[in-house]
């Protein structure tokens, strides 16, 4: 193919079609050249196991100083019949400033009709989609516009797309435009799924638009808003409303190089693709009833995803196309793959035809007569294969019966130590018989001699929830439960090592059972670290040591003064929430462990506290009664502080140790402040919240300055690339 010709392959109705746009001969036409767009229809032969040209079609394009260019080609219903047809969208370069574009259609008898004609002065490079109608769909500085063959008038949405992920017809929507864009200030519709939190930290949210009805929906319908920056194409399986309410599922290729399957806004399975950057995807149906997934890169790779498994099957490289439809006239569609450099005006000369399983054509030699010795020994390889498959059946089921061995010895081991967990807790002593005493183990340790001060100071208290526990609260927050435990002033001092964790208490359980969490202590001091001296640029070394050595002396002397009660240090546990929600009404206990000791780290007895009875039901969790509300911009933080606490439970937390040997580090907060958009929370002076808009919102930051060039900066934020926060 010369430089001067274009080419583009497209399916249509078990045919391939392939398009050829070659430009005109200026030196021989002077100063008018004429373009010739051919179409040549190509069918397979199963006989001769190859593609041969049924019949052929050209469109002559006529222009002086101009040059023309295939933008795109797909298939589109016409609404005249009904009917789809093949479209092709030409564009036509006739002044630096001018765009001429127009769309073809071609029929079954290979005349084109042109049927969409329009100019632009800019030229169209996002985002561009050949729809049913036919209509075109383009994107241009964030908005995103459509003309239709029905009215060829240029309408533009009113949402501002930065992308377009997906666009086609929805039942009862019609055509319908979805992809990502900043927070929408207009009304939403209703979405349990929706949640605030989600608007305020990601920055961007998904949006659905439909064309005919002149409505925007809620994205969340489709995908998390969390997947807004990594999802970069989508393919959607099915759509059908209950109860008023949209379902949807789809396919998603994001920018990590995954597979996703979406069932109605949540994430079912994944895929870690072979190769790098993914771009196209499309979706096969087999005899078998499943569907194939298949995944074209950039990279010129292509790769088969089989949708029950969710594992790579098959995987090709230096492919220049990927088609799917019906090609042999089986009834069922099967893949044509183009390999790259094989490709000329005659014919498909490098290919392979398949539906990964019995069709499996390509051109490689092939002697139609050994068709049957090919059959017998595919007969062979699969006795051979079921074979093996029962040889390793036996052994799988020979592990298996090991494998429910030892798992009854475990739930018999976790069954009896919850038994004795909460005999403890209780106050009664277990006893076990005597063949059980060998698969028990100690939960809490053995009992050690506490040292002779604390004896004295704890010989009148017990270790009940009455003397240490000052508070306890529970938050929701997306799809985690954060439950905060506050100890006494009095007694954090002698607590080491301390851990909660939640026991079920449910009637349908036999035995209380141990919930997973993560454990995280959270300290906030509500006295400002004391202003820092800092020495002028110009002050000499042994002066700029004195002031630091003075400073550290200040701290330390600041250090001894602050009291417990001049900080709030609360431990929390974080647990999915999901899985409680089955229960409808879920009620655990809260329990705490700890290490009696002194401030010298000495650590003595072990021990357990119950520090209440925690209950939940789905009504109060989808009312908001435990919901958690950053606060808005130039208002104050709301009383109590627990929303604060449970936001840092389950964001990420890092910690940076900052040094300026040259210059000081007075103008951190200032920075913070003016730079960061961020408001100082007036109960803990040296915290701050970032309110600014994006994905920076809800970021929370801690500053404390230990000299004038050192500081620590604590970040607690979400990251974006995360689905969920572990």
């Amino acid at each position: 193919m010369s430089s001067h010709e274009q080419e583009k392959l497209l399916s249509y109705n078990g045919e391939v079609l392939i398009f050829q746009l070659s430009q005109g001969d200026l030196a021989e036409e002077r100063t008018a050249k004429t373009s010739k767009l051919h179409a040549r229809r190509m069918t397979f032969n199963r006989s001769t196991r190859a593609f041969i040209q049924k019949s052929t079609g050209i469109f002559s394009m006529h222009g002086e100083h101009s040059s023309f260019e295939m933008i795109c080609c797909s298939c589109a219903a016409d609404f005249r019949t009904g009917i789809n047809l093949p479209c092709v969208l030409i564009r036509k370069n006739k002044k630096k400033s001018v765009f001429k574009y127009f769309l073809l259609l071609l029929h079954s008898s290979n005349e084109f009709e042109q049927r969409i004609n329009f100019t632009l002065d800019y030229e169209m490079k996002d985002d561009i989609r050949i729809l049913n109608g036919p209509s075109v769909l383009w994107r241009h500085s964030r908005t995103s516009f459509y003309i239709s063959s029905q009215n060829d008038t240029i309408v533009s949405a009113p949402v501002k797309f930065s992308s377009i992920k997906w666009a086609g017809e929805i039942e009862n929507l019609g055509t319908v435009l979805f992809g990502v864009g900043e927070p929408h200030s207009t009304k939403r519709e209703s979405s349990q799924r929706s949640s605030k939190s989600d608007y305020a930290v990601w920055g961007t949210e998904f949006y659905a638009y439909s064309i005919e009805n002149q409505k925007i929906l809620s994205g969340a319908y489709f995908l998390p808003h969390a997947y807004g920056s990594v999802v970069t194409c989508i393919h959607i399986c099915a759509t059908k409303v209950v109860n008023t309410m949209l379902r949807i599922s789809l396919l998603a290729l994001t920018q990590k190089n995954q597979l996703i399957w979406f069932q109605d806004g949540v994430p079912k399975n994944l895929c870690q693709l072979p190769f790098q950057d993914p771009c196209a995807l499309q979706v096969m149906a087999s005899d078998s009833g499943d569907l194939l997934c298949i995944v074209s890169f950039r990279s010129s790779d292509v790769c088969a995803i089989w949708k029950k498994s969710f594992q790579v099957s098959s995987k090709w490289q230096k492919v220049k196309s990927a088609l799917v439809d019906d090609f042999i006239g089986a009834g069922t569609e099967q893949l044509l793959l183009v390999f790259k450099d094989t490709f000329n005006t005659n014919c498909l000369t490098s290919f392979k035809l398949t539906d990964l399983g019995n069709v499996n054509y390509s051109n490689d030699a092939f002697d139609p007569m050994e068709n049957d010795l090919f059959e017998d020994s595919v007969q062979e390889n699969y006795s051979l294969t079921v074979q093996a498959l029962e040889r390793r059946l036996q052994i799988g089921l020979a592990s298996i019966q090991e494998l429910q061995k030892h798992l009854l010895l475990k739930e018999r081991v976790l069954s009896k130590s919850c038994k004795a967990l909460v005999g403890l807790v209780q106050g009664k002593e277990y006893v076990p018989p005597c063949e059980e005493e060998g698969i028990l183990v100690s939960l809490c340790g053995d009992k050690k001699q506490l040292p002779h001060s604390l004896n004295e100071k704890l010989s009148n208290i017990s270790h009940d929830s009455e003397h240490i526990i000052e508070k306890m609260w529970c938050r929701v927050l997306d799809d985690h439960l954060i439950v905060g435990v506050e100890i006494k002033n009095s007694f954090i001092s002698f607590l080491n090592n301390v851990t909660l964790s939640l026991l079920m208490d449910q009637a349908c359980t036999s035995s209380p059972l141990l919930i997973q969490c993560r454990n995280s202590m959270i300290r906030l001091d509500k006295v400002s670290f004391p202003t820092l001296s800092s020495p002028c640029e110009s002050e000499s070394a042994a002066k700029r040591i004195k002031l630091i050595l003075h400073n550290k002396e200040r701290k330390s002397n600041f250090h001894e003064q602050l009291s417990e009660a001049d900080c709030i240090q609360v431990f929390t546990v974080v647990t999915a929430l999901s899985p409680l929600l089955a229960f409808h009404n879920f009620c655990c206990i809260v329990m705490l462990h700890a290490r009696w000791g002194e401030n010298s780290g000495q650590c003595g007895e072990s021990c357990t506290v119950p520090c209440g009875r925690l209950s939940l039901n789905i009504e109060d969790i989808s009312n908001g009664k435990y919901s958690v509300t950053l606060p808005e911009k130039n208002k104050p933080l709301k009383e109590p502080v627990e929303d604060l606490f449970a936001l840092l439970a389950v964001f990420h937390k890092f910690c940076f140790q900052i040094t300026s040997p040259d210059c000081t580090l007075s103008s951190v907060k200032t920075w913070l402040v003016e730079h960061m958009e961020c408001e100082t929370i007036k109960e803990f002076p040296d915290s701050f919240l970032c309110k600014s808009l994006g994905a920076l919102n809800g970021t929370f930051f801690n500053w404390k300055q230990k000299t004038p060039f050192e500081g620590i900066l604590i970040v607690y934020c979400r990251l974006q690339g995360d689905t969920e926060v572990h």
